[in-house]
């Protein structure tokens, strides 16, 4: 299992403040070393409180392009939307200037959809500098579901990098995800998670079992970048 850094906080809004304070400086870094930087998110309602401490960062947002690690197959205005709830959490203030790639895209079916997106975020230099990730109390990550159509495609390390469709009895929507080869080697690999069924769950995650029940063990398991977990109750 590749070796995990476990960081546990008295509460959200204190993890919040430190993984945006964390996430700043990775940001800072890849923008002084590089030029610029990228970062892929996830929705959900747990990072909500880290988006708006992260929008309120102090650094040059313009060299700064965030993308989502998943999206569901719905328009931006649809209240399921990743991308209108980055819009409206994230994409503030400061980061505001931040150059945005979505991974929706209309089209007749989601393999097309997953063929456009594909193609949009191939501008991006590989790795990630940073990746953020949630989980599911069914131990899944990103769009990686149990039962998924095209999970072990989707986890299998030779797969290319880039976007995948999947459909999965718990995902409601058919989804588009980034595949494990695209979030694996992120310079900054991080799983956010609160509260003690999600804890549980991650406790569970860390035993023995099959990567296709929950597919959070492709990426305790196997990333190349040792991840980061930020965990409050």
């Amino acid at each position: 299992m590749t070796q995990a850094h476990f960081h546990r906080f008295d509460d959200g809004p204190a993890l919040a403040e430190a993984l945006a304070d964390k996430v700043a400086d990775v940001l800072r870094k890849a923008i002084s070393e590089r030029g610029g930087a990228t970062l892929a998110v996830s929705g959900g309602s747990t990072p909500k409180l880290f988006f708006r401490a992260l929008a309120r960062r102090v650094l040059d947002w313009g060299k700064v392009t965030v993308t989502l690690v998943d999206e569901r197959m719905v328009a931006q205005d649809n209240e399921r939307s990743n991308h209108r709830f980055v819009a409206a959490e994230l994409l503030t203030g400061n980061a505001a200037a931040a150059q945005f790639l979505p991974l929706y895209h209309p089209a007749d079916n989601p393999d097309e959809a997953a063929r456009l997106a594909s193609k949009a975020v191939s501008v991006l230099k590989a790795p990630f500098d940073v990746v953020i990730l949630g989980m599911g109390n069914d131990g899944h990550t990103a769009s990686f579901f149990p039962e998924g159509d095209r999970l072990a495609e989707a986890i299998e390390p030779g797969t290319p990098r880039g976007v995948i469709s999947i459909n999965a009895p718990g995902a409601g929507e058919p989804r588009l995800t980034f595949t494990f080869s695209s979030l694996e080697d992120a310079r900054f690999l991080v799983l956010h998670v609160e509260g003690q069924a999600k804890f549980d769950t991650l406790e569970k995650a860390q035993g023995d079992g099959d990567e296709a029940t929950m597919p959070i063990r492709a990426i305790l398991r196997r990333a190349n970048t040792p991840l980061d977990i930020f965990w409050a109750p």
